[in-house]
């Protein structure tokens, strides 16, 4: 475990801007730390914006390092899009975006990376090249994907300042009564479970914006647009103003009369303009079969 003890010039600085500039972790990495409490101060834990005060104790727990090979998998894709720069591909339920631990392969990496060979960006890391966003597990959609540093760089530049347009669309459980409406509230890590994220007062700012597209009684269609992408946010936001997601089983109950596994939620569209030529992109992923079918449903019984 490593210490560092703060002198009179780095007074009043903060924590996580202190160690990206001090440490060889950058400085997502070091919010993350400090968020799993493997960074403590004076052996308290503390927030991200902590400013430092003179002789302050920083103590950093080693990571040990997890042994993860990538390998390229022949793992079928539905290819939206490709060009020498980028590819965007439509994102099946139940697959992980990049390796980690509990899913060391069979992920949308090892799949890029048969088709795209070595060309791929390399900034998002050993296990994640290419990655500028994500999709969890159980969300389907489009999704791009960085053939090169150029590329990547600009997409996450993008994505930074909302000029992404991302577009969702979600089942959730409730008659929704508004016809639209904006969530503004913040995310951040479940203090009851640190595997949950949770709307909090000292979270990450979060804004979603939702109409109805359809009413089925006890059930409503929506199109779901997000200006951030927190982990877990559009979830998150719409169990907390109790309508969750038809199959979430973190956020909800899970339970539904068509036991699907998995969240009824899809990355319908993106729109943003292309990272290297400039030229406006809309690119759009059908609902999968098993949401149309629940869909049909609905719409037969009401």
């Amino acid at each position: 475990m490593g210490v560092i003890q703060i002198d009179k010039n780095s007074s009043g600085e903060r924590i996580d801007s202190y160690l990206a500039k001090n440490t060889e972790h950058s400085r997502a990495s070091i919010q993350r730390l400090i968020e799993e409490e493997k960074i403590l101060v004076n052996n308290n834990k503390v927030k991200v914006s902590y400013k430092l005060r003179l002789n302050d104790e920083i103590k950093i727990e080693d990571e040990q390092p997890k042994e993860i090979s990538l390998k390229a998998q022949d793992i079928p894709l539905e290819i939206l899009y490709e060009d020498n720069d980028i590819i965007i591909v439509n994102k099946t339920k139940g697959m992980v975006v990049h390796p980690a631990n509990g899913n060391p392969d069979g992920t949308l990496v090892n799949a890029i990376m048969s088709i795209c060979k070595e060309s791929l960006s390399g900034i998002g890391g050993e296990i994640r090249p290419g990655i500028v966003h994500r999709l969890d597990k159980d969300t389907s959609g489009v999704i791009i994907v960085a053939k090169n540093d150029k590329a990547h760089i600009n997409l996450s530049e993008q994505i930074k300042n909302h000029k992404v347009e991302k577009t969702y669309i979600a089942l959730v459980r409730g008659f929704v009564k508004e016809n639209e409406a904006t969530i503004n509230m913040p995310i951040g890590r479940s203090s009851k479970d640190r595997k949950k994220m949770a709307v909090t007062k000292d979270g990450k700012n979060a804004v979603t914006h939702f109409k109805v597209i359809e009413r089925f009684g006890n059930y409503t269609l929506l199109e779901v647009k997000i200006e951030t992408g927190r982990t877990h946010q559009i979830r998150v936001h719409l169990t907390e103003i109790g309508y969750p997601i038809i199959g979430d089983t973190v956020y909800s109950n899970g339970k539904n009369e068509w036991n699907i596994q998995g969240q009824c939620l899809h990355a319908k569209s993106l729109k943003f303009k292309h990272p290297i030529t400039g030229k406006q992109m809309f690119i759009e992923a059908p609902l999968p079969e098993y949401f149309e079918n629940v869909i049909s449903e609905l719409k037969k019984n009401f």
